[in-house]
């Protein structure tokens, strides 16, 4: 069992029902994640000891938060108390060329107040293999991108990996920092980079030939110098891993990804997902797999389909968690995806 240690805000998630609009009708399905907490929950359901440290509120919706991520067996301790809000997002489920809407509401949250020197990081280190942080959290406030860099930091004085999902969200970065510049200096502490191809140009302003990030779309050679380009600006990365989704609608999407490493480029196994139940997530569960992988398989080939194979599933399963067992993940692996009932 390996320690990883997460970093960044959960969220109260309200989303309305089935396939509705916001507010179409009365009532809203109210639920917990976030990025960093999505992947700590993943991996906690893996098998690993999962440590997810924050910032919430003392108060019942704070208290709720904390249950949801100790009913996947997610270590809170590290939490810290303190603010008077949890922020919230609100969803709306897209359906065929309707596509999913988002709409936040974390202003003033416990979480975009952490600062540099609100946790103990070389305790929380302690006896821990991993440290993930996402590109949300640092796009919440300044201070709250220090604190990043300073967990980031002490994770590699400690000897801990650490991985960034670079997860660039345009709706946030608003407090007069270009995401490339605070993102940057992020990657530069990183071992492990998880992004897909419009992250790569926005949230660290390396363009490639043949993408458009306004579309979400790229030549499949176009991956490739990417994950390169990023390596050669970062040469501290060992592996460089890029989410390739193709969106024919909200229900029905391609999925794969490629990988740069230590052993070379590669590219998995494509999936077809003709009807998605909850795309939200689902990169959070590829950087899950994709952690339980290098960890576990020591084979970047093995981590890469793993990875892969787990997000699939988290598009089969509503709310922000993958709650896909990995025995379930094999059994897609083995190359049973029919679906059929187990007896």
């Amino acid at each position: 069992m390996k320690k990883i240690v997460t970093f960044g805000e959960i969220m109260l998630r309200l989303k309305s029902p089935e396939r509705e609009r916001l507010f179409q009708s009365p009532s809203l399905e109210a639920t917990f994640g976030g990025g960093e907490a999505n992947v700590a929950v993943s991996l906690s359901l893996l098998g690993e000891r999962a440590c997810f440290v924050s910032a919430l509120p003392a108060n019942p919706v704070g208290e709720a938060a904390l249950r949801s991520l100790r009913a996947w067996g997610v270590d809170v301790s590290g939490v810290k108390r303190g603010g008077s809000r949890v922020g919230i997002y609100y969803i709306e489920a897209g359906s065929d060329q309707r596509a999913s809407e988002v709409v936040y509401d974390r202003g003033g949250s416990s979480a975009s107040a952490m600062s540099p020197g609100d946790f103990d990081w070389p305790a929380l280190f302690q006896g821990a293999d991993w440290f993930h942080v996402t590109g949300i959290t640092p796009a919440l406030s300044r201070s709250a991108a220090e604190a990043c860099l300073e967990a980031a930091a002490a994770a590699r004085a400690s000897g801990v990996r650490v991985s960034v999902d670079l997860n660039y969200r345009k709706k946030l970065w608003n407090y007069g920092i270009a995401a490339p510049e605070m993102m940057g200096r992020l990657v530069a502490l990183a071992d492990v980079l998880i992004a897909n191809e419009e992250d790569i140009q926005l949230g660290l302003g390396i363009a490639a030939p043949g993408v458009d990030p306004s579309k979400g779309e790229a030549a499949a050679d176009s991956y490739r110098h990417l994950a390169e380009a990023a390596k050669a600006r970062f040469p501290n990365l060992a592996v460089v891993a890029i989410t390739l989704r193709e969106s024919f609608s909200a229900d029905r999407n391609g999925w794969s990804a490629a990988l740069l490493g230590n052993s070379g480029y590669r590219t998995s196994r494509r999936y077809e997902m003709l009807d998605i139940v909850d795309r939200v997530g689902g990169g959070d569960s590829f950087a899950a797999g994709l952690i339980f992988g290098l960890l576990e398989c020591a084979d970047e080939a093995k981590a890469l389909e793993f990875a892969v194979a787990a997000s699939a599933l988290k598009h089969t399963i509503p709310g922000d968690f993958n709650l896909a067992t990995k025995a379930e993940i094999e059994r897609l692996l083995a190359g049973d995806a029919s679906g059929r009932v187990s007896r």
